[in-house]
């Protein structure tokens, strides 16, 4: 199939591409197109005019400070994976984007660009809930950073406004000592995960500090919270890990599917918190 008929502009200033995407309530932002154009050509989306935001300026590179990594819109998935400042400053980040679709679409497809797809079952929006993340917004009324806790809304929905283009998504620096691990379970490598964990574990003398995050069970990324308050408290014996991973399968939702069964997820996921957060601990110091 091919897409429907479309307008097209190049902007080459972030203010012309906003004012593009205001004047036309049916304009979608064009970025990597990995995830927009296969939905055209499907005739899933139908934008009335594709506002390409590749030459627009101050929308690349990546940054590392104050505690976080700045990567700009244009920043495609595979130059934040290979990015040895990134991943020194924050070794989950590649471990999770060796799982995003395969290379040749890493090679295009961009970060930002994934995050606001919003899929629920992709890996870099369950990423950013993990660690805390925000997205920078701008659009008519100014700029704003939205939480990544308060920007996935649904399955293919984030309550980032039509007229507003993501201009940079902010991952936090890991802390030191601080230990980390991601858990995949897909059909083939590079499909969206049917479930997915991952883990954040800093230790303290009394309670640990631990995140956990999960995609592919519900209708957008979830953070595991039944699971974090039981092992936050607790000794992190391989007892408490297995209540904690038990607790979290309460927070599978998706409907039973071609994939798999919610039962089933349930069971995988509760798997996978176990893995993760064993894997996660033996690398906390």
């Amino acid at each position: 199939m091919k897409p429907s008929l479309f307008a097209y502009d190049a902007p080459r200033t972030l203010d012309e591409a906003v004012a593009l995407l205001a004047g036309d309530p049916s304009a979608m932002v064009l970025a990597g197109g990995q995830s927009l154009v296969p939905a055209m050509n499907l005739r899933l989306a139908a934008p009335g005019r594709l506002v390409d935001i590749q030459h627009v300026e101050g929308l690349r590179g990546i940054t590392v400070a104050e505690g976080r990594i700045a990567v700009r819109a244009m920043v495609r998935h595979r130059e934040l994976e290979l990015s040895a400042e990134a991943h020194r400053a924050n070794p989950l980040i590649r471990a999770v984007m060796a799982h995003v679709a395969h290379i040749p679409i890493r090679n295009r497809g961009t970060v930002v660009g994934s995050l606001c797809h919003a899929d629920a079952a992709a890996e870099m929006p369950m990423l950013l809930l993990l660690t805390d993340g925000s997205v920078i917004a701008q659009g008519p009324e100014g700029r704003r950073e939205i939480p990544a806790r308060d920007f996935f809304a649904f399955h293919m929905t984030t309550t980032r406004r039509q007229d507003e283009i993501v201009t940079e998504a902010r991952f936090p620096v890991l802390p030191e000592g601080a230990g980390w691990a991601f858990e995949e379970f897909a059909r083939r490598r590079g499909d969206y995960a049917i479930a997915a964990v991952g883990a954040v574990i800093r230790r303290g003398t009394v309670r640990h500090a631990i995140s956990l995050a999960a995609c592919g069970i519900a209708a957008r990324p979830v953070r595991l919270e039944a699971a974090e308050a039981l092992l936050s408290g607790s000794d992190l014996s391989e007892g408490a890990i297995r209540a904690a991973a038990e607790a979290a399968k309460a927070a599978v939702t998706a409907p039973d599917d071609l994939h798999a069964t919610t039962g089933y997820r349930r069971h995988l996921l509760a798997g996978l918190v176990r893995r993760a957060v064993a894997s996660a601990l033996a690398r906390a110091s």
